[in-house]
């Protein structure tokens, strides 16, 4: 079964996207914020990874250059889930190694076809 780590400060955006992501048949794990995140990346590397980027401790951006710098931390397609909605914000994450971007507020519509550009879905 496929792996998914959910990783966002919201209780309540972890649950909606536990929902959706539990919904197209992934195991999930969540953490609430990038330190959390990149520890369970290290017990256990998910196949994909949905990433918030306005998190304390570690943002989204930190958390994908520490992601993408682990022993098989190149596997995982991150999709960055974010407010964030400029081009250089966008820019940035997409050259840090982010896969793909989703807009908040996101439906089941919006992450299946974004599951399925990076070939998860």
């Amino acid at each position: 079964m496929r792996t998914c780590l959910i990783v966002d400060d919201s209780a309540v955006i972890r649950k909606v996207a536990r929902r959706i992501i539990e919904g197209l048949g992934f195991r999930v794990a969540e953490a609430e914020d990038g330190r959390q995140a990149v520890e369970l990346c290290q017990a256990h590397m998910p196949d994909a990874v949905l990433l918030d980027w306005n998190m304390p401790h570690m943002d989204g951006y930190e958390v994908l250059r520490a992601l993408r710098r682990l022993p098989e931390g190149d596997q995982p397609k991150v999709l960055f889930c974010t407010i964030e909605n400029d081009v250089a914000s966008i820019a940035r994450a997409l050259h840090a190694g982010a896969d793909e971007y989703i807009m908040k507020p996101f439906d089941k519509d919006i992450m299946t076809a974004k599951l399925q550009a990076v070939g998860l879905a």
